[in-house]
Parts: structure tokens; sequence; C-alpha cells
């Protein structure tokens, strides 16, 4: 069984627009929007991983072994 594609930034950041325009929504219900938040705390987080990890692969090595950014 093929594992599951792991979602790009861009995806995740028009998956929270997305969550963003239907919280704004005045006809969503309060529990559709309690659902909509926590699923966007999760992706909010994924992202901020997502983008630490970046900022760690743009770290290189000096040639002392210190590492400075790329």
């Amino acid at each position: 069984m093929a594992g599951k594609k792991e979602k790009t930034l861009e995806e995740a950041f028009a998956q929270l627009d997305e969550m963003l325009e239907k919280l704004s929504d005045k006809d969503v219900s309060l529990e559709e929007s309690f659902k909509v938040y926590t699923e966007g705390t999760k992706l909010l987080k994924y992202c901020s991983d997502k983008l630490d990890k970046v900022e760690k692969k743009m770290l290189v090595m000096n040639e002392e072994g210190g590492l400075d950014e790329f």
C-alpha cells in the first residue's frame, strides 16, 4: 500500500485560507466553527514545523565547523 503524500506548504496555506473564509461565514454553526478552528491549529503547527525544517536546511557549515546562514 502506498504511503500518503505529504502536504506542501502551499497546499497547507491554501487550506488555511479556506478555513478562514469558513470561520468568517456568519451562517456556520458554532460547533462547526470549533471543528474548523481545531483543524486550523493543527495545520498551523504543521506549517510551523515544516518551516523550521526548511530554516535548518538553510544553515551551512563554515570552515571552522560552525554554522552560517545560507
